[in-house]
């Protein structure tokens, strides 16, 4: 599977953002697709997830400020943030689980900054 992100770039704080990932078919099931960054000295986080069916998890960080959303007919995953502020600088990456294995795209860089 491969996967290629897009939206990322200068935002300042209060700002919004929207990260889009395309991937392509599979010929395994796909069971789970969502987003995680990282920022400098730090691991690799969830920012928010969709697992088969429908079910969505945030990262406690997100949780009010981040929308998921999945459109199958395009095969793409969408990230929609709010408020972002500075802690929200960092590489963000689309995954993908696929016959449980997964796929990382190359990642966005996302920096809040004024």
């Amino acid at each position: 599977v491969q996967l290629q992100a897009f939206g990322g770039g200068l935002v300042q704080p209060g700002g919004s953002l929207r990260l889009s990932c395309k991937y392509s078919r599979s010929p395994f099931r796909i069971v789970a697709m969502g987003w995680y960054r990282q920022a400098p000295g730090n691991q690799r986080e969830l920012v928010a997830r969709i697992t088969s069916p429908d079910i969505i998890t945030y990262g406690d960080f997100a949780k009010g400020r981040v929308t998921i959303s999945r459109d199958g007919a395009k095969n793409t995953v969408d990230l929609e943030m709010n408020s972002l502020n500075p802690e929200d600088t960092a590489v963000y990456y689309c995954n993908v689980v696929a016959g449980w294995k997964p796929y990382w795209g190359q990642g966005t860089q996302v920096t809040v900054s004024s």
